[in-house]
């Protein structure tokens, strides 16, 4: 028997039957092992040994492992197939070391796509674990763990702030600074004028795009009416240009494109998306086959593979449009940050239509398949080519312009049908030198708008644009945000509270260079240094810790600069201002833990009432509570704890109620349980029931029920 260990278990049974009975395959369900809370600052780093990581099996994984371990003693081989990435890669190695596999000889599996072809393939070749890929994945959690850990303690026992990641932080700040751009945004005034006239029946508008030939500007109300009082009765057309203009379809998916137009078309959000992809990677069951309907989905590459191509698109695309519609296989993007990237998301065939896989899925699961599918074939197909028309209209020294435009050729948009960017918008047909009417005149103040609140799609794209994150990291950095409340998502627009502001405000005060957008982008290119062999990883933990260290001490002297507010009482070190957990500011001595003293605010002296306590013959005063209503109290709080209300509470008596009196006829039986007394009936709220004639001190009762009555 030969053992298969991958991540998820969902894509166990798939790739146990496209390998047949000899194998067996297990999940290690994500990662098994991650830093211990160990050694100097809980860090699980010895930073004076190398950066030596004390690695421990995670609690929740040890079952996991046992698993694993109990299945390897009766396999003759293993293989490692964890997810083709970084983090897969370092699973791939925690595995080796738990299981005690040699890690120059095990085999290791990578496949894009759980198709029984790539399964074969990549069991037919199998490589080894790439350490390259690890050291980068190692030196990418050490950093996050020593910065994590040292600034989250430090912020958060001096500001009462939560935790402040490195990707999270930079994040943060470009949502902080977007909303600040608004706030301080101060509005210009401008304005418009369209005409409207009509042609064969249809009304048309045309904006005015020049005056005395330069383009117009208007922003005033007086620039405006200086218009429109020359504004001519009918207009000449004095030009009609014709164009042809071929648009290229868009590339494939990468992770980022796909979070952005789930989220333009759909609304989902980047975990959802993310989410359905996983679901759409490992597999789902269609037409009562198992299999998985598109590639990896964690991806910074658009290219697609020529195998695609050649076996898959090019045939669909030839049988269901013609040969017209083929288009060329172009190349993605190959940058340093596209390192290692992997193949842009497509289906695994074209064979599995969006309108067949709608039938066996969730609707969320078929919309997001449907982008992917029609997004993919058409990166491969003909260009479309249009017809842009361009109409001038004139009178008096003002231009106004006219556009249409028809699609000569459909080309890719012939796959999208509903999806399709635009429809054509044809203009009548019109001859230069004709003449028309204006029929209304369209002038419209306006005012210059700031830049929009992100939103899930454009903070995506704002984080792939400036390099910080990976496609792995979109979607957990916004929950994470939003977990800890620094960030408020309401119809689909972040915005920062008042806790996330605070955060950036106190790390850019003491740590710029952590929310910096160049600093986390910069560190992103190290990892992808390390990971192409480029750096080594000790050179590259060096590089970061000594600037780190220097940064914090500096830090940690800042804080206590400019905010000495004395001279502790018992350690005699300087008390500062600090903060509590609800980031309300107090005074504590500058040597806590060793030192725990907080300064307490002197409470105004208690205004007299004039009027002795009737328990123990001290001044009565009067007192706030915690929902700041007054009271008088004893001033000998807390060894007498008279109180009484500022204004006496009347009680009103509850009115006598009348009953009459019970004789022997009334008796229904004995009661049972004193023997003394007997049964009555009484007539409850809700229900009647019989009761004892000694009652308060006999409290037997019996529920009458339909027969009892």
């Amino acid at each position: 028997m030969k053992l298969v260990i991958v991540e998820s278990p969902n894509k166990c049974e798939t790739i146990a039957r496209y390998l047949g009975p000899g194998y067996k395959v297990l999940a290690s369900k994500g990662h098994v092992r991650d830093l211990s809370m160990r050694g100097k600052g809980g860090l699980g780093i010895d930073v004076d040994k190398d950066f030596e990581a004390d690695w421990v099996i995670s609690p929740r994984k040890k079952e996991v492992i046992e698993e694993l371990r109990a299945a390897l003693r009766r396999a003759e081989d293993v293989y490692l197939a964890t997810d083709p990435d970084r983090e897969g890669e370092a699973i791939s190695w925690h595995l080796a070391q738990v299981l005690n596999l040699p890690i120059k000889t095990t085999k290791r599996l990578t496949f894009h796509e759980i198709t029984e072809p790539a399964i074969k393939a990549a069991v037919a070749k199998p490589g080894i674990i790439d350490m390259n890929l690890v050291d980068s994945q190692a030196v990418r959690r050490m950093e996050d763990r020593i910065i994590g850990f040292r600034i989250s303690s430090l912020i958060r026992k001096n500001y009462g702030l939560e935790a402040a990641g490195r990707v999270q932080s930079s994040t943060l700040r470009m949502i902080v600074d977007r909303q600040k751009t608004i706030d301080d945004f101060v509005p210009d005034e401008y304005w418009t004028i369209e005409i409207e006239l009509e042609v064969d029946g249809k009304l048309l508008k045309a904006p005015l795009i020049r005056v005395d030939g330069k383009p117009f500007k208007c922003k005033s109300k007086e620039e405006a009416d200086a218009i429109l009082a020359r504004m001519p009765k009918e207009l000449r057309i004095s030009s009609i240009s014709k164009t042809k203009k071929t648009i290229l379809p868009k590339p494939a998916f990468s992770t980022s494109t796909l979070q952005q137009e789930a989220y333009a078309k759909y609304h989902f959000s980047n975990s959802h998306t993310q989410s359905l992809a996983q679901k759409l990677f490992e597999g789902l069951t269609v037409n009562g086959e198992h299999v998985g309907l598109i590639t990896y989905h964690r991806t910074e590459d658009t290219a697609l593979s020529t195998r695609f191509f050649e076996k898959h698109a090019k045939p669909y695309i030839l049988e269901t449009y013609g040969p017209a519609f083929v288009g060329t296989l172009r190349s993605g993007k190959k940058t340093k940050e596209a390192l290692n990237a992997h193949e842009g998301i497509r289906p695994t065939g074209t064979h599995r239509t969006p309108d067949v896989v709608a039938k066996f899925v969730t609707p969320d699961a078929a919309k997001l398949y449907r982008l992917i599918y029609c997004r993919a074939l058409a990166s491969v197909m003909a260009p479309k080519l249009i017809e842009h028309t361009s109409i001038i209209l004139s009178g008096n020294g003002l231009d106004f312009s006219l556009g249409g435009s028809r699609v000569i050729f459909p080309g890719y948009s012939a796959i999208f049908g509903e999806f399709d960017e635009k429809e054509e918008e044809t203009l009548p047909l019109m001859q230069e030198d004709q003449v028309y009417p204006l029929k209304k005149v369209i002038p419209e103040q306006k005012f210059t708008k700031p830049e929009p609140q992100y939103n899930q799609a454009t903070i995506v794209r704002a984080m792939e644009e400036k390099g910080i994150g990976r496609p792995s990291t979109y979607a957990t950095t916004l929950e994470t945000l939003k977990g800890h409340k620094y960030v408020h998502e309401e119809r689909g627009v972040l915005s920062p509270t008042e806790l996330g502001i605070k955060l950036v405000h106190v790390l850019q005060e003491l740590f710029p260079d952590i929310v910096s957008t160049d600093y986390t982008a910069a560190m992103e290119r190290k990892l992808d240094s390390v990971e192409s062999g480029e750096k080594d990883w000790l050179d590259a933990m060096n590089d970061f810790y000594e600037p780190f260290t220097q940064s914090f001490e500096h830090a940690k002297e800042e804080i206590g600069v400019g905010v000495v507010k004395g001279e502790c009482p018992i350690c005699h070190r300087p008390l500062i201002e600090r903060h509590n957990r609800q980031g309300q500011p107090f005074i504590g001595c500058s040597g806590w833990p060793a030192c725990k003293y907080i300064q307490r605010e002197e409470r105004p002296q208690d205004e007299l009432v004039h009027e002795d306590c009737p328990e123990c013959g001290k001044p009565l005063v009067y007192k706030v509570n915690k929902k700041g209503e007054r009271f008088i109290g004893c001033s000998g709080f807390p060894a007498c704890r008279y109180t009484r209300n500022l204004h006496p509470v009347v009680v009103k008596p509850r009115p006598k109620v009348s009953r009459p009196p019970v004789t022997e006829a009334d008796y229904v039986k004995p009661c049972p349980r004193c023997k003394t007394g007997f049964m009555i009936v009484r007539h409850g709220k809700k229900a009647d029931f019989l009761g004892c004639t000694n009652w308060p001190k006999c409290k037997h009762i019996e529920f009458l029920n339909d027969k009892k009555k």
